[in-house]
């Protein structure tokens, strides 16, 4: 399961775990998931399934749980990609724009999480979750202002600790990734579009450059794989380096 799947940094994790043999669903608001599901099924030769849903919403995160179930069997991994981000000065910020970063990046995790686990639970079977964070998670990334999307990020970080705790002795494992800077589709627009800005960010990261989606995929499937088998809990920062100065 792969939410914030039809695009992005999603599909991209989505086509690395289809390109190791997993079979895929796609979890996404978009209207174009279920194009990007049959894309890759083309592609690797895997069985897919496709479902718009919107992952602040509890009961249709578990009702797609449930149609995922019905057409390629239990899920039992998981990766949450979906996640937005507002930049803006704190003070201006309102409480709608405010609880929809947090309502996407956190309450999306929690929702598919549990719906995740609850499954695994019932049928005694373990599994693994991936959650998507951030490296704003733990350092406050400049020039930008986005104090949502970092305390939504920080708050992910610590929901895969304390669900991995609460789900080890059931062997379901729950691990987080924390990227800095990478070139989904959507960054590169802003970056072309934005020049100055990005050579700013690329000035910060020791490595020299901004994250390429593939290098994210070996990690993803490190932590799905059995050969994390004893890693529960952790975040896993990724970023060329940005974080260590």
């Amino acid at each position: 399961m792969v939410t914030g799947g039809a695009r992005g940094l999603g599909y991209s994790l989505a086509g690395a775990l289809a390109r190791s043999g997993a079979d895929v669903a796609l979890l996404d608001l978009l209207e174009s998931v279920p194009e990007s599901a049959e894309r890759l099924a083309a592609e690797h030769g895997v069985r897919t399934a496709a479902v718009r849903v919107d992952v602040t919403d509890q009961d249709a995160v578990d009702a797609a749980f449930d149609t995922v179930a019905e057409q390629l069997g239990t899920p039992t991994l998981l990766l949450t990609a979906a996640g937005i981000t507002v930049w803006n000065d704190s003070v201006a910020i309102r409480s709608p724009e405010w609880r929809r970063v947090l309502q996407i990046n956190l309450d999306g995790t929690f929702f598919s999480a549990t719906a995740f686990a609850r499954r695994l639970l019932a049928e005694k079977r373990d599994g693994a979750a991936v959650f998507i964070s951030s490296m704003s998670g733990s350092v406050v990334n400049v020039p930008q202002f986005q104090a949502s999307y970092n305390a939504s990020k920080a708050a992910v970080a610590h929901l895969a600790a304390s669900l991995a705790v609460e789900w080890a002795p059931a062997g379901i494992r729950v691990n987080a990734i924390a990227p800095g800077y990478f070139l989904s589709d959507m960054t590169r627009q802003f970056t072309e579009a934005n020049p100055d800005l990005a050579a700013d960010w690329v000035s910060r990261i020791p490595a020299g450059r901004m994250g390429e989606p593939e290098d994210l995929h070996e990690l993803v499937l490190y932590l799905a794989s059995r050969g994390s088998s004893y890693m529960t809990g952790q975040t896993l920062v990724i970023d060329g380096g940005y974080t260590l100065i």
